[in-house]
């Protein structure tokens, strides 16, 4: 099939979640023998990235308006460059999706969580993401949803019932701790949070928790975000020198930092399945998790939650002085979990007959 993914940043992934899933999916598709193209915003030089199709093309850089114009120029492009179907990732890009329909291309539109949550929205933006949920019932050719809770909000608050199909992790460790060294952290010996730095996801809340902690452990606290300078600045606005904050890390650096880690903080409370979450537990992290809907979905009893800061201080003591037995025994059930749930090699497959189902039959 000729497969068209719209609405990311583009690929290699060195972003956010939507851009893992992006590298993953299509790299996995391509390799199967599938002619994948992915819609980039920044061009790092190459037409094709690991047999996939790079298409480079303009956009607004602006906080509100930097995914719906890239998006918009992106479906101009498809019209004239057909596929047999497209991938549309964020409901914000509702809108779009009639374009490529009317031409004859079907539409799988990937909603992740509910944007219109997220506190870096104002009101404009709270509402167009609201719209969008109700034009997402409406106007693609399928609607796939990433974690069961938000088949069930789409259900019980639109009555469309949507293809739910899981980010993916690879169960797997990287042995090498190159990355480590650079940022003066020793395996075994740092909590780990990754996330992109916006308020919702509340990684001044872990450094505020971690900073009550008595240990001589490290907090590494990875991310960045492009319209965020604000807060990012309350989060490094620290003096306690066992946090480490470089920014953003991504590829084999990034893979190093959750298989070495002492245990991997979740804090997110906004979305559907966080790629983070399921990377760590696949690198049998024991996790500690912010007590959502979505992320106990994906940890089940394979990690331990927390709601406030002081209950986030307690989990990050109560792990500290935890055998190492039991610790062992969180971090076989997390890597039991991805292997059976969030496997990305299943996750390609069920995209495969998604798309096969909806591809046009000549």
């Amino acid at each position: 099939m000729r497969i068209a993914l719209l609405g990311t940043r583009g690929i290699p992934a060195n972003y956010g979640g939507f851009e893992t899933f992006a590298e993953e999916l299509s790299v996995r598709l391509a390799a199967r023998g599938h002619e994948v193209t992915v819609y980039c915003r920044e061009n790092y030089g190459s037409s094709f990235y690991r047999g996939v199709r790079l298409v480079y093309l303009p956009t607004l850089r602006h906080k509100y308006l930097d995914t719906l114009a890239h998006t918009f120029v992106s479906t101009l492009h498809l019209l004239f460059h057909r596929a047999d179907v497209a991938l549309v990732c964020n409901g914000a890009n509702a809108l779009f999706t009639p374009l490529p329909r009317l031409t004859g291309i079907p539409v799988a539109l990937n909603v992740d969580g509910i944007e219109r949550l997220r506190k870096k929205w104002n009101r404009a933006g709270k509402l167009w993401f609201q719209m969008s949920e109700y034009l997402a019932t409406l106007l693609p050719t399928a609607v796939v949803s990433d974690a069961m809770v938000i088949r069930q909000y789409y259900l019980d608050n639109y009555r469309k019932d949507s293809t739910c199909i899981a980010y993916g992790a690879d169960a797997q460790r990287e042995e090498s701790t190159a990355v480590l060294g650079e940022l003066g952290l020793e395996p075994g010996r740092y909590f780990l949070y990754v996330s992109r730095m916006e308020p919702e996801n509340h990684a001044l809340l872990v450094r505020m928790a971690f900073e009550r902690v008595a240990t001589d452990m490290k907090l590494a606290l990875i991310g960045d975000a492009p319209y965020a300078s604000e807060y990012i600045r309350q989060v490094r606005d620290t003096g306690d020198p066992r946090i480490v904050m470089p920014g953003g890390i991504y590829g084999k650096g990034y893979r190093e930092l959750g298989s070495h880690c002492f245990a991997f903080i979740q804090a997110t409370e906004v979305g559907g399945t966080h790629p983070a979450l399921i990377e760590a537990m696949g690198r049998g992290a024991l996790v500690i998790y912010r007590n959502t809907v979505e992320n106990a979905e994906a940890c089940g009893d394979a990690g331990l939650p927390f709601e406030t800061e002081n209950e986030l201080t307690a989990r990050l003591e109560q792990v500290l002085a935890m055998p190492a037995g039991e610790r062992a025994a969180y971090s076989a059930k997390a890597l039991a979990r991805v292997r059976e749930r969030y496997d990305w090699e299943v996750i390609t497959t069920q995209y495969e007959q998604l798309f096969r189902r909806l591809k046009p039959h000549k």
